[in-house]
């Protein structure tokens, strides 16, 4: 009796998006928002969930696919896994890349990056920073219409972002952060392991956040090199006191920092000759990460001197903690606002979290860790020539 109640529990709520899977994948929708009122059809509902039937091959598929379906007809390909078969018959399999760079991310991820890859190969890209441009365009088919990724073209700006980190004229990249959490990490990882296979003059990448502690603690167990310093307030000017070195692997290049205030942040971007930045959403946006890019771009442009700015979320007016803000309501919408006022470019979403991004329209997968699985299959792309 406990069992067939648990059942009846389970499943006593609506079945969406239950779909046939064919060689062509989804064709045609089996159940869709029907109740199983009796233990027996819950029984037998899951005989056939797993015999005859699967849930759609990623998440929002029926928001997506009308979208998507003209462009893989346009490339010559009549299902996603024939796109992947094609991908891997030239020694690219974007799929396990991207759960290579952000494990937790989603099944469209994927999907998103494979559709991107078999564009690039089909258009022949030359390089990496072209093939990131047509990864661009796969990414973009999956935004969801109407959508604030869609509306900002989020899906075109990671591949045209992916192509300037790939391009020789970048020298530093930072991911400007309020270490909060690991995914600007995951972002720096794969692009150092992968950019300079394909560049003339190796692109530095670094992390600059909010804390000292959590920057020597992130450095520590991805094995970046930690960059102790201490800023002058009299002078200025800004000091290193020490460097630690975690591995001797390429992590290891990884620079590391933790600034005490956004004046020490300013001052590492300087040291560091920072081109491009992208900056997190989760943690520190309005006391760090935005100030510190809206101060240094305001600097750079008194210099003449270059600088790109990628704000990488915003867009859900969510109310900030009030450790960040200490406003209450008056902090609806703070880090999109914030976002705008220095960004070249903004993205969609949160910095880090799958869910957040999705929620924007784009794919479930982190901004940073969509920087760095870009830069990743661009390249793999160049050297499968």
């Amino acid at each position: 009796m406990a069992k067939e109640h648990l059942l009846k529990k389970r499943w006593n709520k609506p079945v969406v998006n239950m779909v046939v899977l064919t060689k062509q994948f989804v064709l045609s929708t089996l159940v869709t928002n029907k109740r199983c009122h009796t233990t027996t059809y819950a029984s037998h509902a899951i005989t056939l969930n797993f015999e005859d039937t699967i849930m759609a091959l990623f998440e929002s598929y029926d928001r997506r696919i009308d979208q998507i379906t003209p462009v893989l007809e346009q490339y010559g390909f009549a299902s996603f896994e024939e796109a992947l078969e094609y991908c891997k018959e030239r020694n690219v399999n974007p799929y396990d890349i991207v759960k290579e760079t952000q494990p937790i991310a989603f099944e469209n991820a994927s999907w998103a990056y494979v559709l991107g890859a078999a564009i690039a190969l089909k258009e022949d890209a030359k390089n990496a920073a072209e093939a990131a441009e047509y990864i661009g365009q796969g990414l973009q088919a999956f935004c969801i219409p109407g959508s604030v990724a869609d509306q900002r073209q989020v899906g075109l700006g990671h591949g045209r972002l992916a192509a300037r980190l790939l391009n020789n004229d970048t020298q530093c990249f930072c991911f400007l952060a309020g270490h909060e959490s690991y995914a600007a990490a995951e972002g720096a990882i794969k692009i150092a392991m992968n950019a300079n296979k394909v560049r003339h003059h190796p692109l530095r990448v670094i992390l600059n956040g909010l804390g000292k502690d959590a920057a020597y603690m992130i450095a520590r167990i991805n094995g970046f090199n930690y960059v102790q310093t201490q800023f002058n307030y009299e002078t200025g000017e800004l000091d290193v006191v020490s460097e630690r070195r975690f591995s001797t692997s390429q992590r290891g290049d990884i620079n590391c920092y933790g600034a005490d205030d956004v004046r020490e942040g300013v001052a590492i971007m300087h040291r560091e000759e920072v081109d491009i930045s992208i900056t997190g959403n989760s943690t520190n946006p309005t006391r760090f990460q935005h100030p510190v890019a809206g101060t240094y771009k305001k600097e750079r442009l008194e210099a003449n001197q270059a600088y790109f700015s990628v704000a990488s979320g915003g867009g859900t007016g969510r109310t900030l903690h009030p450790d960040n803000v200490a406003a209450g309501p008056a902090s609806y919408g703070m880090t999109d606002t914030m976002g705008r006022m220095h960004s070249d470019a903004q993205f969609a979403g949160s910095s880090s979290v799958p869910a957040h991004v999705e929620m924007m329209g784009l794919i479930g997968m982190g901004n940073n860790p969509m920087v760095g699985a870009t830069v990743a299959v661009a390249v793999a792309i160049e050297q499968a020539k």
